[in-house]
């Protein structure tokens, strides 16, 4: 689109060798959230950056800058909303208390403070154990979650996440039986109480196959449902900018299941682009030049992350979970390559020299 790009990171980044970025900037770190704002002001005042747009793809990044929203706002334009909306959904105590408020269902959820806490948990295992704030637990654990199949295990992932968390940040959870057939999401591009750019997703692989930190197969689907209940969660903490809610179908009683929500760009958002939804260039758009023409994802668009997919599938094949002409039926006709691009063809052969790295890094 023209637009130059700078990139500021504190990890060996493939986004270095695109074509299409302008700057890239090594930082030390980016964990802790005044020094991450002082060092995109300084960069800003070195690169003369004034008037950019703040694109976070990170938790932590996303929590920097709501909370120090009005020391950013004078030398760029800041999508990402004020704290007093941020706060609902960067603490899943929070995402979830609303939720039942506003109708919203949301898998059983127990809060215990200590061990003796445990015996408030209700209904049979397996659970799952997580943090109500994902920021430090998955640097430390490189999870998102630990599924415990007794109660045994329970008090063992409990002590261990308490561990990493600050006090009262451990959720216990039922577990959603099924797998990615039964994974949602809702995308958007969110303004004035509606969307002025939307999708839906099934999310039919993700690594890792049971707590995901990052999809591995997309298809766009049409599914009215989760669109009502995520619009009615947003309209109700006047949410603006970009925003991914995840969800998961419990066959059990038909309920679509609030998950989690990301105030962020998500790793699969370049599908939008192919069904007809540019969500980042609708934000630049709609904050630099004036108002975006809404946009509807059209249906039946894949994309896929073969860096991960595969070796996720094999795992998923050789436990029984998934066959083989299942899996290569859903690979004919892929639209979209996340990182691999016969016009920007570095990064993805970056992506292949840095696995290793990337592996021990994060986990993938």
């Amino acid at each position: 689109m023209g637009v130059p790009v700078c990139v500021i990171d504190d990890e060996h980044s493939i986004a270095r060798y695109s074509r299409y970025t302008t700057h890239f900037i090594t930082v030390p770190s980016l964990r802790e959230e005044r020094h991450t704002v002082d060092t995109v002001l300084e960069i800003s005042q070195r690169l003369n950056l004034e008037g950019w747009v703040l694109y976070p793809t990170r938790e932590e990044t996303v929590a920097a800058f709501a909370r120090y929203r009005s020391l950013l706002c004078p030398y760029f334009r800041v999508p990402t909303p004020e704290w007093e909306t941020t706060q609902w959904f960067w603490d899943k105590r929070k995402t979830y208390k609303l939720a039942a408020d506003l109708g919203i269902p949301t898998p059983r959820t127990w809060y215990p403070n200590a061990l003796e806490d445990l015996e408030q948990v209700t209904g049979d295992p397996p659970y799952v154990v997580k943090p109500a704030i994902k920021e430090h637990f998955i640097y430390a654990t490189k999870v998102k979650a630990w599924r415990a199949n007794d109660r045994t295990e329970l008090r063992q992932f409990f002590q261990r996440a308490a561990a990493q968390v600050q006090p009262g940040e451990v959720m216990i959870q039922e577990l959603i039986p099924g797998g990615g057939a039964q994974q949602f999401s809702y995308c958007a591009f969110f303004k004035d109480q509606k969307a002025i750019g939307s999708m839906m997703v099934r999310r039919s692989r993700q690594h890792p196959p049971e707590f995901g930190r990052a999809s591995t197969f997309v298809e766009t689907i049409n599914l009215p449902i989760i669109e009502e209940l995520s619009v009615r969660f947003l309209s109700a903490i006047n949410y603006y900018g970009l925003v991914e809610m995840e969800y998961k179908l419990d066959l059990r009683d038909g309920q679509y299941k609030l998950l989690d929500v990301n105030g962020r760009t998500w790793g699969y958002h370049s599908v939008g682009q192919t069904a007809g939804v540019d969500f980042p260039h609708m934000l630049f758009t709609d904050l630099v030049e004036g108002p975006v023409r809404p946009q509807c994802a059209r249906v039946g668009v894949k994309w896929i992350r073969l860096l991960t997919d595969m070796p996720t599938a094999a795992l998923e094949i050789l436990k029984g979970r998934q066959g083989w002409w299942a899996y290569l039926r859903t690979m004919h006709n892929i639209d979209v390559e996340s990182v691999f691009n016969r016009d920007d063809i570095f990064p993805g052969l970056a992506e292949l020299a840095l696995f290793p790295y990337l592996a021990i890094k994060r986990g993938i």
